[in-house]
């Protein structure tokens, strides 16, 4: 029988230690990614990348010039791991969990690989930097994890209220880059500014990120499937009664609202509660009123 055989695929998908190991494997190929990527290109090239990396990168660059050594790969956990904590309530402690894991195999190969440059020119480090950053941050997204840093406190906020921080966060980038550019160079900056705009592009062709959907569930079994929803994701839910058109037995149609991150999670617990149960998945363009759910 061919591994490739769909059946076969599929069965494997649904088995969650499959997913896991996927996601295990997803992260640990985009912290090795992201070491050869800052090695390779951003360092050479005196370039700074946004968020929790980009603030490390500028601590150790602004440590050197009063002769000190600030490891990037401490910074990163330094940053990172008081964030998970503060955050991982309001957000998936599995997409929590593995993003903080992610961020500890980038710092751990970053700290014990060396590669050497590829180019010696700046624009082709920012361009193909662009793309391979852009590339590992996706591989961690594809996994059902992130990079971790502004990750964890814009989806924070955004289950907490409901709305989104990106505008921030594009602040906040921008706020490194000036400060960046006042102390290294405006040429850097600018030559950074290009690293970061193909980066997001990469992004955004691969993923959509943290983008909200909507789950329209059929299941003869309301009580049972909602109480597994409610343990165990952090949203709302409702029910009502309906009537199956072919068997004219009495159904249950459920509704809820979620972050695109937490889809795989919610899936399997409402598979596990009801293994017939009935999915229907579409975008949702907005989202008004109480989104997160504080857990008991």
């Amino acid at each position: 029988m061919s591994l490739l055989n769909p059946a076969m695929y599929r069965k494997y998908r649904k088995d969650p230690k499959v997913r896991h190991l996927v996601t295990l494997l997803t992260i640990i190929l985009s912290g090795f990614l992201q070491a050869f990527t800052l090695k390779v290109f951003i360092q050479p090239s005196n370039l700074l990348s946004s968020g929790f990396l980009g603030v490390s990168i500028l601590i150790h660059q602004i440590a050197e010039l009063f002769g000190l050594d600030i490891s990037i790969s401490l910074m990163m956990l330094a940053l990172n791991i008081p964030v998970a904590i503060i955050c991982y309530r309001g957000i998936s402690p599995r997409f929590t969990f593995y993003s903080i894991l992610q961020v500890f195999f980038g710092s751990f190969f970053i700290r014990i690989l060396n590669f050497e440059p590829i180019f010696d020119d700046v624009l082709l480090n920012v361009i193909f930097g662009g793309v391979l950053n852009g590339i590992y941050i996706s591989i961690a997204l594809k996994g059902n994890a992130s990079t971790g840093g502004t990750d964890f406190v814009a989806l924070y906020f955004s289950n907490r209220n409901g709305k989104t921080i990106w505008q921030e966060v594009f602040f906040f980038n921008t706020l490194l880059l000036l400060i960046f550019g006042a102390i290294f160079g405006w040429k850097y900056a600018g030559y950074s500014i290009i690293f970061q705009f193909i980066s997001t592009k990469v992004i955004s062709t691969f993923h959509q990120r943290y983008h909200r959907v909507t789950l329209q569930i059929t299941t003869r079994y309301g009580e049972e499937v909602m109480q597994a929803y409610l343990k165990n994701i952090r949203h709302g839910i409702s029910c009502v009664e309906a009537i199956g058109g072919f068997s004219h037995e009495k159904m249950y149609l459920l509704h809820t609202v979620l972050s695109s991150y937490e889809l795989i999670d919610a899936i399997s617990v409402l598979k596990e509660a009801d293994p017939r149960v009935i999915i229907n998945q579409f975008a949702t363009e907005n989202f008004y009123g109480r989104f997160h759910r504080d857990p008991e």
